[in-house]
Order: C-alpha cells, then structure tokens, then sequence
C-alpha cells in the first residue's frame, strides 16, 4: 500500500489523543477534588498574571517620575556645560606668559597638594594627596583662566586624596589632538 494514499491524521485529532489521558483522570476525580484542581488553576494563572504582565508595567509605572527627574538633571548639567563650552570658546585666546601665570596660581592655592612643571606646550601637575574638591577646583581654573586642556592624568585614590600627574596642553597649540 502506498504511503501516500494512507489518511493523515488532523491535528485536532492529535491533540484529542494527547489530551485523552488528562481527561480520563479528570472524569475520574471527584465533584470535590476538580473544583479544588479548578480553584488551584485559577489562582496559578492569576500568579502568572501578575508576574508576567502586571508587575513589570507597575514597576515602571511607579519609578518613572525618578527616572525623568534624573533625566531632567543630566539634561540640564548637560546644557550648562554647552553653555560654558561656549563661554570659553568666545574668551579671547590666552597668550603663553599669561597661560604659565594663571597655571602657577593654580598650583600655588594646592599648597603643598600640588607641583607644576613647565615644559614646552605641556604642564605637568603632580598631585600628592589632594583631596576631590582641591583637584577639581584645580581643573576647573587652569580651564577657564589658563584655557588649558587635560590631555593625560593618571590618578589614584588613597586614604588621605589622590595622588599622580595630571598633564595639560597649553593653549595656542595643536599637539595632543
């Protein structure tokens, strides 16, 4: 007999003999027992309800207002960080003399935190430790008065500040870029 010609059988039919079994026993139970395999069904799929598809979107619901205003923060930090990089860019250019002067007064308010050396169209700062805010000030005025730009800093944190060079490029040159 040819395979072909043989009657297929239709997928209902093979889920009907699958699900034979599950409904032999089902019709086994008594009245008492299905309803309690009922009541169980409903509160499995109710579980899963809930984690599937309510708690991650309630989740997101509820932590969405902290998430825009953190959002809104670095937009706004952003912003006035364009507005500075502007600033500076409209500054008139800082002459070499003037870029060393503004560097050492700097340096000189680290105290004993900090060490500057000149060389060429870099400065070297050697920092020992200096604490976040002395280091960050420090950044902040040899960008703004001295329009110098780090270019390399290797810094390592200890008990008592930071400690390690930090070396700018002083203005009006092209190195380094």
């Amino acid at each position: 007999m040819d395979t072909a010609t043989l009657p297929r059988p239709k997928p209902a039919s093979r889920l009907g003999a699958l699900t034979a079994p599950l409904r032999q026993r089902w019709q086994a139970m008594a009245p008492r027992e299905r309803r309690i395999a009922g009541w169980l069904g409903w509160a499995i799929g109710l579980v899963l309800l809930w984690f599937v598809g309510i708690a991650p979107a309630w989740t997101s619901y509820r932590t969405a207002p902290a998430r825009i205003d953190q959002l809104d923060a670095q937009l706004q930090q952003m912003q006035r960080l364009a507005a500075e990089a502007t600033t500076l860019r409209a500054l008139p250019p800082v002459g070499g003399l003037q870029a060393q002067a503004a560097l050492k007064a700097a340096t000189d308010a680290l105290g004993g935190a900090g060490r500057l050396q000149l060389g060429g169209d870099r400065a070297t700062v050697t920092f020992t430790n200096a604490t976040g805010t002395q280091v960050r000030d420090w950044l902040a005025e040899t960008r703004s008065a001295a329009r110098t730009r780090p270019i390399e800093a290797n810094l390592t944190r200890g008990p008592q500040g930071y400690s390690g060079t930090v070396i700018v490029q002083m203005p009006g040159t092209g190195g380094g870029s």
